[in-house]
């Protein structure tokens, strides 16, 4: 018993070494019989026509040249006189002669060339070429003393053992193991990717000159390791997609990565037929719950808040539905307050209940310069020694969500109104981009860090994105992009080269995330979080800034703007307590208002109407405003 199980361990460790080596002569044998068939194709009987009829010619034009050549020695040998009539003609001769042998000699060259030798007569001829000699310098260099000395003989055996055995070991057949646990798709796909199939078939697609290693089976999907030649680099490999989605008959669904391997002469081709996320519930949401999970390594993906962020993502990819995650974590702490931008209305709408939300151009301008004040404010406040401020309930980190940034970057370049007599005209609109780049460029000491997202993610005249916003995000998030161009702007010039496909996820609910040098371009499978999910979170307190006292403005928290009949003194002053006092210090026009309290014209004008609807403020009408009854 004990020596079958010897012997078959070592019968196991010998196919599998054979296996090992078949590989690395493939290229070898797939050559070797390439030229063969080429040369046994061009073996008509044809050409061998001509071949015979180029030896006879040739060896014709010889006879004349040599006989022409003695002709003109003996015509030398004759006379002296270098103009004679015979020494001219035997040279005129022998000229001609030549030629023809030469003409001869170029067609017979061309006629072996269409009927070679067989592979295998060349190969005995060269190693006889090899052997011969070196079975000669075995005699030559033994001694009477010695016994014959081998060693010349040996490397000329040795040489032909090499190429018998590389000969066979590239015709071998490995035996391919496939996992037991692989689909059907997996087996074929895998089948293909053995060494023997490859280079058999390489030829065709253009890619003779690389060898694959057996695929392994990863919770993924399937890895194969490819041997590159001298013709080849991992990039011009990659630039082979099609060709090697042939070669393999992979559906054009299946996602397909080529990237480069360990050393500069490997490549690694990775088909994603599975899903490592697969099984894990990702609806809904929970505090701490991560935003995702990798579907190649399985592991979740966690986002940690106070980081600046860009989240891009075409129409249909699933953007809103994987940021409500993010938003929901940045609005649960007590130490957390969230702002929702948003001028198409129907993501801000749903989170009324636990975010301030900006809709319009007057909303979006005056959070924007509230946070700016609170951002220089805070810088004052950090101590000695620290390089952020600490959060607190008092003083809560400030997320702001902006949907959608190319909106936003239009409200921006609207055309004010400019001022008469009778109006104040517009602020400066474009005092919103400007305070968006004042807080991407200096709030993250003040921990006011921003959100961008966006469907269009270029920075040119009608993109997503500002590019000075752009170079100060360190989290960059993509879900399904248009193009190629698109992935670079979301992560960076080097996203083609490193494997950033985001034009080639799938939709919805699948993204990217590049955090660092050290992350992967992994797929990952965010959270799904729905409208009603969000309407269904519990109520939380809303930021506001206070604009009484500079010097001692804090922060106040409030559920809903006031909607009383009696406006709101207590606490800090607001902006509907400044705008009520006007009227009572004798302000009568919309200017009048703007100008006593500095509060920009929009914000007046809603304040006026909650104040006149509360009966606080009254109208006449010649459009004058007094104290209302409710106030006096």
């Amino acid at each position: 018993m004990d020596w079958k199980q010897a012997w078959s361990t070592t019968s196991a460790t010998t196919n599998t070494t054979l296996d090992a080596l078949s590989p690395l002569c493939a290229p070898f044998a797939a050559r070797w019989d390439r030229e063969a068939e080429r040369r046994t194709l061009l073996r008509t009987p044809e050409n061998l026509k001509a071949l015979m009829a180029a030896q006879r010619e040739h060896n014709s034009a010889r006879s004349t040249a040599v006989m022409a050549r003695n002709q003109r020695s003996a015509a030398r040998k004759a006379s002296n006189n270098p103009f004679s009539a015979n020494r001219r003609a035997a040279r005129t001769a022998d000229k001609a002669a030549r030629q023809h042998h030469s003409q001869a000699r170029s067609v017979m060259k061309v006629a072996r060339r269409n009927y070679p030798a067989t592979l295998t007569a060349r190969a005995v001829q060269l190693h006889a070429a090899h052997a011969v000699p070196g079975g000669l310098a075995s005699w030559l260099m033994t001694e009477a003393t010695h016994a014959l000395t081998v060693w010349p003989a040996s490397v000329s055996a040795g040489l032909i053992g090499l190429n018998v055995a590389g000969l066979w070991l590239g015709r071998r057949q490995p035996s391919v193991r496939l996992d037991d646990g692989m689909s059907a798709e997996e087996r074929r796909l895998a089948s293909r990717l053995d060494p023997s199939f490859w280079v058999q078939h390489a030829d065709a697609r253009g890619l003779s000159g690389t060898v694959p290693t057996p695929a392994k089976l990863t919770p993924a999907g399937l890895v194969s390791h490819v041997r590159l030649d001298g013709r080849w680099t991992p990039k011009t490999f990659r630039a082979k997609a099609d060709e090697i989605r042939a070669l393999l008959g992979a559906r054009t669904e299946l996602r397909m990565e080529i990237t480069s391997g360990s050393h500069g002469d490997r490549a690694t081709i990775t088909l994603r037929t599975r899903n490592a996320a697969d099984g894990i519930d990702l609806s809904g949401w929970t505090p701490g719950a991560p935003w995702g999970v990798d579907t190649v390594t399985g592991e979740p993906i966690m986002v940690p808040l106070g980081r600046r962020m860009l989240v891009a993502g075409t129409s249909g990819s699933g953007k809103s539905w994987s940021t409500r995650a993010l938003l929901a974590e940045a609005s649960e702490a007590p130490d957390h307050r969230l702002i929702v931008i948003d001028p198409k209305r129907v993501e801000a709408m749903n989170w009324q209940h636990r975010a301030r939300t900006a809709i319009t151009l007057d909303e979006v301008l005056e959070v924007t310069d509230e946070l700016v004040e609170e951002m220089h404010e805070r810088l004052a406040l950090i101590p000695r020694g620290q390089d952020v401020i600490a959060i607190s309930a008092e003083r809560p980190r400030i997320t702001v969500f902006i949907d959608e940034g190319a909106e936003v970057i239009s409200m921006a370049a609207t055309t004010r109104a400019r001022p008469t007599k009778e109006d104040p005209g517009d602020p400066d609109w474009g005092r919103i981009m400007d305070n968006f780049r004042t807080l991407a460029r200096m709030a993250r000491a003040a921990e006011i860090p921003l959100i961008w997202a966006t469907q269009k993610p270029t920075m040119d005249r009608n993109g997503g994105i500002d590019p000075q916003i752009s170079g100060q995000i360190t989290y960059r998030a993509a879900l399904a992009l248009s193009t190629s161009s698109e992935s670079r702007v979301v992560f960076g010039e080097d996203a083609t080269e490193k494997g950033w496909h985001a034009h080639e996820l799938p939709m919805p609910g699948v993204a990217m995330l590049r955090s660092g040098p050290k992350a992967k371009p992994h797929p990952i499978n965010t959270r799904a979080f729905s409208p009603a999910d969000v309407i269904a979170l519990p109520d939380r307190p809303i930021w506001k800034r206070g604009t009484s006292k500079p010097s001692a403005s804090l922060l106040r928290l409030v559920k809903e703007p006031d909607t009383s009949d009696e406006p709101v003194s207590a606490g800090a002053e607001t902006n509907r307590d400044r705008v009520l006092k006007a009227v009572h210090d004798g302000a009568r026009t919309l200017r009048d208002v703007t100008d006593r309290t500095g509060i920009n014209k929009g914000t007046v004008s809603r304040e006026i109407k909650a104040l006149t609807a509360a009966g606080a403020v009254r109208k006449t009408d010649d459009g004058m405003f007094l104290p209302g009854k409710k106030a006096a």
